[in-house]
């Protein structure tokens, strides 16, 4: 079975989408209709702007959204049997399979990046990867700390990105060490997603979430909250509108896709992350780029 997944914030980079542009009359068509509803041209900033540019989260957001979004609607044979996004790319994974209309996401794309954008501004908090130790111990020093702190990215196996206050991360991150952990890296980001840091911008997006319309999906979605498939139209909002303060369960999501039948990963969007964590998840896992 084919398994198509959806890359989250990181995968940016300057000229992403440009030969989609070029090359589709559609594609053009769709990135056009985006410009208009976000009412400024993030074509221009995905294709020949700054690093700097790119990186500001209501652009980031909005331009991987839209690369991965269009890089499957214009794809030869795309026919996905189930899908999966990694946070943002959970969007990205419900237009692909109907559930959600484009423009309908994209302004939930834009909402969730200015929420998320508002919460860090609120309240200065930080993320940090934890490279070599088991998923249970991570959590297990996570509730040690008195500061808020949690499991918030399950990238791969002995790969789990923790989320909460810079200083409860900071912590953290010495007594990871100190259990042994390869790496304890604070990351570059701009606040503590998927952590209880977020609940203003999850109650913003929430409104917008429950004011769109959910149909009914072509093919089952793997929802980053629990991991499971899921079709019902009620059940996929739901588990959408806890994502933002709920971890990324990706370990468990690729597993329960490989338990239920998947041959082949085939990642739709910029880069080669998710393939190079679908291969660290299962070695024996066929991996691939969307054409």
């Amino acid at each position: 079975m084919k398994a198509y997944v959806f890359p989250g914030q990181g995968s940016q980079f300057v000229g992403m989408g440009k030969d989609l542009y070029e090359q589709h009359q559609t594609a053009k068509d769709m990135f056009e209709k985006a410009n208009e509803i976000l009412g400024f041209r993030i074509t221009d900033i995905m294709f020949s702007g700054t690093d700097e540019e790119l990186k500001q989260t209501k652009v980031t957001q909005p331009a991987i959204f839209l690369h991965s979004v269009i890089q499957a609607d214009v794809a030869k044979d795309f026919a996905p049997e189930m899908v999966a996004g990694h946070s943002l790319g959970e969007f990205s994974a419900l237009v692909a399979n109907k559930v959600l209309a484009f423009e309908d996401a994209l302004r939930l794309v834009s909402k969730r990046a200015l929420a998320m954008q508002k919460a860090c501004e609120e309240q200065p908090s930080t993320m940090a990867a934890i490279l070599g130790l088991e998923d249970e111990k991570v959590e297990q020093i996570c509730a040690e700390v008195e500061d808020v702190v949690v499991a918030a990215n399950y990238n791969c196996p002995g790969q789990l990105v923790i989320s909460g206050s810079i200083a409860g991360v900071e912590e953290a991150c010495e007594r990871m060490k100190a259990a042994g952990a390869k790496r304890a890296l604070v990351l570059p980001v701009g606040g503590a997603f998927h952590s209880p840091l977020m609940k203003s911008a999850e109650a913003e997006l929430e409104e917008a979430i429950k004011q769109t319309e959910f149909k009914q999906g072509i093919c089952p979605v793997y929802q980053n909250v629990d991991a499971k498939p899921h079709t019902d139209p009620q059940e996929i909002q739901q588990n959408l509108i806890k994502q933002l303060t709920a971890p990324v369960r990706w370990t468990q999501s690729v597993q329960q896709m490989i338990a239920d039948g998947a041959t082949i990963f085939i990642e739709c969007g910029p880069g080669k992350v998710l393939q190079g964590l679908v291969k660290k998840i299962d070695k024996t896992a066929e991996v691939g780029q969307v054409s």
